[in-house]
């Protein structure tokens, strides 16, 4: 039995590189013989730089950056020649401000311009940048004035808060200091920046932003819009990271899947025509798993070498028939195979014991 494991992370309890291990140990438990090809996956979020570094031929680079509510946070840019790969996320990730800290009107991407800044003085000239799993929801800005944008009227490293009162916005020094650079947003999130479909209405419930407070949060983005350009803001990607693609975009980047990305730099498609099966998992496989994310992505290169694919999941809250429109044949669940307690306390075992479960019904 040849069988290819591709997930992605599992948010809050393992990592891609770690949910693959779990699985193919769980697999090997019941087909030892298997021949096994592990490709972790990520979508441009969480997990980006992990799962690049692992295939990609670079070096990574250590910085210190603003957190999105300004400690010292840690980070990593993966060089590799003049090109270089950054996760948002590790500079203003939701994972990185506990629950009851958050405060995503104050939250910034600032440290993300730290981290580009960071590549360039390294030699780098072509950015690839993973949108995804952000805590802010500051349409770039932070992100522009780290790297020379200034304002008037407000402040553009202080949040959304820091955009109310807005007078002017100058992004000629970004631009300037900028000039030659090649930006390249990898996210698979099409919104525009403002409105019903934007960053705050769509993407803030998540970030703690209630209902009572987006309309006020979603005018201030407007407002900022309308100085920095208002058309940019409705474009396709613009309210990726809460508006992080709007900044990129104003840069001039090009937006690509980031899915399809990770995909073509780990072989995906190659190890998918030598196998049998194909196992993907994430946490919530859920009717987001449809909209660019890694378990659509994957189900895709399956279905296109017509091989079948199967679902890990922390939880399954999608039904067979959507299932079956993204390419999924089967899905398990971790908390209704060993229960919620279990799953949360022993991720790594409550998974092997699933792969094993699933390895009995499709190992031959």
């Amino acid at each position: 039995m040849r069988v290819l494991i591709a997930p992605d992370k599992f948010a809050g309890t393992l990592t891609a590189v770690e949910a693959a291990a779990a699985i193919e140990e769980g697999w090997r438990r019941r087909d030892p013989q298997a021949e096994v090809l592990v490709a972790p996956m990520a979508d441009g979020g969480p997990g980006f730089i992990d799962v690049l570094s692992a295939v990609v031929d670079g070096t990574l680079l250590s910085v210190t950056v603003r957190g999105p509510l300004g400690d010292d946070t840690p980070a990593t840019v993966l060089l590799a020649g003049e090109t270089a790969y950054v996760e948002t996320a590790q500079a203003c990730g939701l994972h990185l401000v506990e629950p009851k800290q958050r405060r995503p009107e104050d939250a910034t991407t600032y440290g993300v311009g730290q981290l580009i800044a960071a590549a360039v003085e390294a030699g780098a000239k072509r950015i690839i940048l993973g949108l995804g799993g952000s805590g802010t929801n500051d349409a770039g800005a932070g992100l522009l004035a780290a790297l020379g944008a200034t304002a008037t009227g407000g402040s553009l490293d202080a949040g959304a808060t820091g955009l109310a009162e807005l007078t002017a916005v100058d992004l000629e020094p970004a631009r300037e200091r900028m000039a030659g650079i090649e930006f390249v947003a990898a996210s698979d999130v099409e919104n525009p920046m403002l409105g019903l479909r934007g960053a705050t209405n769509i993407f803030g419930t998540q970030k703690g932003i209630t209902d009572e407070r987006k309309p006020a949060v979603d005018g201030w983005l407007t407002r900022f819009a309308e100085l920095a350009g208002r058309k940019t803001a409705d474009q396709k990607g613009a309210g990726a990271a809460g508006g992080l693609g709007y900044a990129l975009l104003l840069l001039g980047a090009e937006r690509i899947s980031g899915i399809d990305l990770v995909a073509d730099l780990t072989g995906l498609k190659e190890k998918a025509s030598r196998v049998d099966l194909v196992l993907s998992g994430e946490g919530a496989f859920d009717f987001q798993s449809r909209d660019g994310k890694v378990i659509a992505g994957v189900a895709k290169v399956a279905n296109d070498a017509m091989r079948p694919c199967v679902v890990l999941a922390g939880k399954v809250q999608i039904g067979s028939r959507e299932m079956r429109t993204m390419g999924v044949e089967s899905a398990y669940s971790l908390v209704d195979a060993v229960g919620e307690e279990r799953a949360f306390a022993d991720p790594h075992g409550s998974l092997a014991a699933v792969a094993e479960r699933v390895a009995r019904t499709w190992a031959r």
